[in-house]
């Protein structure tokens, strides 16, 4: 699967190159410090390249290369620079494409935030009510406190007169 796009993209790549390339060889011809300055491009870019083969190979790198002729050289600076180019593009919108991925996780980051603050806002309140609650149980429980004591006498009145009831009806059973 990554192959093929691979291919396919390198093909594009090259395809996008051609007509910059076409285009840079054209104004090459037509003017002369342009073309001294892609020649001279082309050499440096030969030089660092042919060294850097010689490194991989192992071979010396303090000979002297031999430059490009005129048509190569132009040849290869147009190129390069319309590889450049293309390149140039893609990074360009890699970059920006990364910039929006990165400002989308942002918004669901920001969105995500937005609806925890939420949930503890709602859950501050439901303790808040939870707390009324406890408190009015506290205060129901703390006025029948208070009547224990009234509660308590009335029923060892009532228990007095049960008993003394009870015990004018033995009476009057004997």
């Amino acid at each position: 699967m990554v192959l093929p796009l691979v291919k396919l993209g390198s093909l594009a790549f090259r395809t996008l190159s051609k007509p910059i390339a076409a285009r840079l060889k054209h104004n090459a011809g037509i003017h002369p410090k342009f073309r001294g300055f892609i020649i001279g491009l082309a050499q440096a870019n030969h030089r660092f390249t042919t060294n850097m083969q010689r490194r991989l190979y192992g071979r010396a790198t303090d000979i002297h290369i031999r430059p490009l002729n005129e048509e190569k050289a132009i040849q290869a600076a147009a190129d390069l620079l319309g590889e450049l180019f293309v390149a140039g593009a893609a990074i360009i919108y890699e970059v920006q494409r990364s910039a929006r991925s990165e400002a989308r996780k942002e918004e669901i980051r920001r969105q995500e935030l937005e609806a925890r603050k939420k949930r503890i806002e709602e859950l501050a309140s439901e303790v808040e009510m939870m707390k009324q609650k406890i408190a009015s149980c506290g205060a129901s429980r703390a006025r029948r406190r208070r009547r224990r004591p009234q509660l308590q006498r009335q029923h060892s009145l009532l228990r007095s007169i049960g008993s003394q009831r009870l015990l004018l009806l033995k009476i009057l059973h004997w």
